[in-house]
Parts: C-alpha cells; sequence; structure tokens
C-alpha cells in the first residue's frame, strides 16, 4: 500500500497503533453457522451495483464512493481530494475504470458494464493495484525461460530482504490471543513460499525482534489505510523490510480448508484464512498484483474460495527477487534497517511496540 510503502524509522516511531482486537474463527466448514451459508455478506461494495451501464456524462449517486474506491486502490490519482470526488461520471473514472478492466483482464471500455461491476465488488486486498499512477500488474513481461509472457509485479524499486538475511521470523501480536492452530495455518502459509526460494521462516514469540509483525485490527487501526468491514479489503501488507501484516478483525475466518478442493463451501462471508495469509506474504516478501486470476497474488477471492497452491507465475516472480531454494546467501548491506536489526530490533517492531505499552 502506498502508506506502508513510504515508512521509514521516524515514522514508525510516530505511528499510533490502536489496540487489536479479536477476530472470528471457524475451525471447519461444518462448524460454519447455516446463517453465513445461506444469507451471506456478499460485499462491502454492493451498493456499487445500482450504477450498471453508467457511462461520461451521466450523474448517479454513487460515483463519488466509486471514485474514492479507486484512488484507495491506485487507479485514481492521489493528490486528488474526497472534496472533488464528484457523482459525475467524468473522464477522470474512464480512465480509471479503463485501466483497472486492463488489470483484470476485462474488454477495456471504460463503462461500469456487468463483468467490471462483479469483479468490483470481490473481497481483495487492501493493496493498490497501481503506484503514482504505473501498473505492472498487466505487463506481459517475456521471460527467456518461458514461452507465455509472466504478470507478476513488484513495489517500485523492487524491494527485498538483503541477502545476508534468509532467515525472518516472525511474531503474532498477544493481545490478538491467537490458538496454536490459528498460528499453525501462518506456519503453512510461510512454508509455501519457503518451499521454493533460499528464505526460511521461524516464528518468535517477540514482536520486538521479529522482522514480520501480524496483528488482527478493526477500522482505522493507524496506518493510514482503514479497513471496512466484512467483505471488503481482507488484509494488506508492507514491502520489505518493514514487515507489517495486517488483517482485518471483522472477517469471520476459517482455519481449516478443504486442500482437495478449492471451492470449499456455497458463496459465503467466511474468508479462508490460508489462502489471504499466502498472498499477503507475497506482498511481504516483494511481490505487487498479477492478473493471473490462477495466481495467489490476484488481488481478489471470494468468500468460500480456497487458494494456497503457488502458481507458476507466483513462483517465477519470487525466484526472479531470491533465487530458488539453491541460491547463495552471500552478504550485502541494507541501510538504516541493519543498524535497528543490529541492536536486536526489526523495523515492524518499533511501530509494534506501542501496542504493548499502551493498555
Amino acid at each position: 500500500m502506498r502508506f506502508l510503502q513510504q515508512l521509514t524509522i521516524p515514522s514508525l516511531l510516530l505511528l499510533v497503533i490502536v489496540t487489536p482486537i479479536s477476530a472470528t474463527f471457524y475451525t471447519n466448514v461444518s462448524s460454519i453457522p447455516t446463517l453465513h451459508l445461506l444469507n451471506a455478506t456478499r460485499s462491502a461494495w454492493e451498493t456499487f451495483e445500482k450504477l450498471a451501464g453508467c457511462h461520461v456524462g451521466d450523474k448517479a449517486d454513487g460515483l463519488s464512493k466509486l471514485k474514492q474506491y479507486f484512488s484507495r486502490f491506485g487507479y485514481i490519482s492521489s493528490s486528488s481530494s474526497a472534496a472533488n470526488f464528484t457523482d459525475d461520471f467524468d473522464d477522470v473514472l474512464k480512465s480509471a475504470i479503463s485501466a483497472y478492466q486492463k488489470n483484470f483482464n476485462l474488454k477495456a471500455t471504460g463503462k461500469l458494464d456487468a463483468p467490471t461491476l462483479r469483479q468490483i465488488v470481490r473481497p481483495r486486498c487492501g493493496n493498490p493495484d497501481m503506484v503514482d499512477g504505473a501498473s505492472e500488474m498487466n505487463a506481459g513481461r517475456k521471460l527467456l525461460r518461458t514461452v507465455a509472457a509472466a504478470r507478476y509485479s513488484f513495489f517500485p524499486g523492487k524491494p527485498r530482504w538483503p541477502k545476508r538475511n534468509r532467515d525472518l521470523s516472525y511474531a503474532f501480536v498477544p493481545r490478538n490471543n491467537l490458538t496454536e492452530e490459528v498460528k499453525q495455518v501462518f506456519a503453512r502459509a510461510f512454508t509455501r513460499w519457503s518451499d521454493v526460494t533460499p528464505l526460511n521462516f521461524t516464528r518468535s514469540e517477540s514482536v520486538f525482534k521479529a522482522d514480520i509483525v501480524i496483528g488482527f485490527f478493526s477500522g482505522d487501526h493507524g496506518d493510514g489505510e482503514p479497513f471496512d468491514g466484512p467483505m471488503g479489503t481482507l488484509a494488506h501488507a508492507s514491502s520489505p523490510p518493514t514487515g507489517m501484516f495486517h488483517l482485518d478483525g471483522d472477517e469471520d475466518w476459517l482455519i481449516s480448508g478443504d486442500e482437495t478442493n478449492r471451492r470449499i463451501m456455497p458463496v459465503t462471508s467466511v474468508v479462508d484464512l490460508e489462502s489471504v495469509a499466502v498472498h499477503e506474504i507475497g506482498h511481504l516478501l516483494g511481490l505487487g498484483h498479477s492478473s493471473v486470476e490462477d495466481a495467489i497474488m490476484y488481488p481478489a477471492i471470494s468468500g468460500g474460495d480456497r487458494k494456497v497452491e503457488l502458481a507458476k507465475d507466483d513462483i517465477e516472480g519470487i525466484q526472479y527477487l531470491y533465487g530458488d531454494g539453491g541460491s547463495s546467501r552471500r552478504s550485502e548491506t541494507s541501510g538504516g534497517a541493519e543498524f535497528w536489526r543490529g541492536l536486536g530490533f526489526s523495523l515492524s517492531s518499533i511501530a509494534t511496540c506501542l501496542l504493548l505499552i499502551c493498555c
């Protein structure tokens, strides 16, 4: 996300984080209440569906909120203030819709047709698809070792964890009071990335010294990217080496999905935790979003879907940054981050320390 990409050590020290909350977890499909299966909360953005058919020159209630949606995910410049978001369907909105359609392999009409709106209302990652008006999400890189074009992308500047630090640690915000069963979901998610890279991940009991800190939060939680309730933005994560991983505590999370069936249940408001965790870890390691729908790094996932296996596009992207499991681990410096790590602190722990101090 734009805010977390630009965090520095001083800004981390000033970051005010609200108290994390206790999220709702379901052990397995059979433990999900019938209400969730029959009367699911479909989307935080379902009101956008009434805008179907709108095009340039129209004026409709709700277009201003749609512009805010596109601004949040990078399709409209962040320099545009909310006060300037009107309910007029203007050329700025048309351009944003066209860019969005291209990224999601839709016909780039610039109109709010049915396929575009079905995509817009899907729950998704809170990280933007475009940064500073540019997108590599559907850039279509040609790789010598592949016939098809790759669709993976990176954060601006291609940040990655330094070669001297291939053994990364992660910790959970204590006040979430997560069970061992929930923590094991994240362990499995980290393993999926370590299996194809030289990286190793170890759980730490100290958020002060962990490279990555994981927490569940609700609404405005101090990082400039508030959550929006069930079935909207599900989670977001920073680029290396900040190591901040936030999940929406207002979602209902499933912690034991069926490995043999990608769609684990009828359409529902329950979200598969491991699917989201694998995706966000990709961001923590330096990957941006992909336009390949089968890829882990595709931005959206519907309630009831399970997607945890890395696709070819994911593997090629992460190995571009780190090499495969046989790559050497030569030492390199990483500026100010190494100074703090040398004192036994990680960037994520500097921000998270406020969580432990404030009651």
